[in-house]
């Protein structure tokens, strides 16, 4: 039977087969979910913010995207992953909230999802699924069994990536 393991908002953990790591309340949040489709480890961040260049030296790394990514691969390869053999999968980034003005900045969700996106670019991880966007939030679920990510949200069921 696989173990769950809970990743907290701004947390980041890796897991071995047989596993499931599932993090919740996603909005503006993204979940990234990596499987290494030849050992089967798992890692999941719950990334908040896009960037780290407002960060003090005390904030937690898994809080920004680019950290937070960048940490999140470095402890796949200590489970002994290969990046090669990493793929990606992604979820969040939703607008939770209507803003009178069309601010970019008051765009968390989709700064997110873009970065996250352009990060994982730049380690050569392909992204094989996303469920970004939207106005609601998800829970996710990344089984290592397969690399299958499920995503649960209320008011549009659940759909499996």
């Amino acid at each position: 039977m696989a173990e769950i393991i809970k990743v907290g908002m701004a947390e980041l953990k890796v897991s071995q087969h047989p596993s499931i790591l599932t993090t919740l309340g996603l909005g503006s949040c993204i979940g990234i979910a990596l499987y290494d489709r030849i050992k089967k480890n798992i890692g999941m961040a719950h990334i908040m913010l896009p960037s780290s260049s407002i960060a003090t030296a005390s904030s937690n790394r898994a809080k920004f995207a680019d950290t937070g990514i960048h940490d999140l691969i470095e402890e796949m390869r200590r489970c002994g992953s290969d990046i090669r053999s990493i793929v990606a999968k992604i979820a969040g980034g939703a607008q939770m909230f209507a803003f009178a003005t069309q601010n970019e900045s008051m765009k968390i969700g989709q700064r997110n999802a873009e970065a996250t996106r352009a990060i994982l670019a730049d380690f050569r991880i392909p992204i094989i699924a996303e469920d970004t966007g939207g106005n609601y939030g998800r829970t996710i679920e990344l089984s290592s069994e397969d690399g299958s990510l499920k995503v649960k949200t209320i008011g549009f069921g659940i759909k499996y990536l």
